[in-house]
């Protein structure tokens, strides 16, 4: 009796650890500057999917994990900074933001599609062409591209920034 105790005792002290950590379901906490801007660009869209592509650019340079001064470029559809010699098409409307300081690798785009566009290959376009080492003297080190209904998120970062 005092040996089946002791294996029922000893199997509850193993399996009670992976109970503990298998707490299952638990969101991953954005780690780097680009989760962080994705994170908070889903949260944007939620709040309102009809904004506009510069608006949306707009309140994320306002995220404090970018420490450096913003702007907000409209763009067209054609050449695009970050994706060399392809043209970028498929989209109605665009905001390209970054720093206004050339050297940084950062780059970041808000498309909303035009209708009819295939959004998984616009996306994946995005992803075969964007070049993280578009910026001369420096080189991303992510590259974050997620679709939200008709509007889409492309990113080229720095994984941190000193302030």
């Amino acid at each position: 009796m005092k040996k089946r105790m002791l294996c029922l005792l000893s199997l509850v002290c193993l399996l009670l650890p992976l109970a503990a950590c298998g707490g299952g379901t638990q969101e991953k906490e954005p780690e780097t500057m680009g989760e962080i801007l994705l994170a908070d660009f889903q949260t944007q869209v939620r709040k309102d999917p009809k904004a506009a592509p510069a608006a949306l650019a707009e309140r994320l340079l306002e995220n404090p994990a970018l420490p450096f001064e913003g702007m907000v470029t409209p763009v067209e559809p054609g050449l695009l900074t970050g994706f060399g010699n392809i043209e970028i098409t498929g989209f109605q409307e665009g905001a390209m933001f970054g720093p206004m300081i050339g050297t940084i690798p950062f780059v970041g785009y808000v498309f909303r599609l035009e209708e009819g566009t295939n959004g998984d290959a616009f996306v994946q376009i995005l992803k075969d062409n964007g070049d993280l080492r578009w910026n001369i003297c420096t080189e991303a080190d992510q590259m974050l591209v997620q679709q939200e209904g008709d509007l889409v998120f492309f990113l080229m970062s720095p994984v941190t920034m000193e302030e």
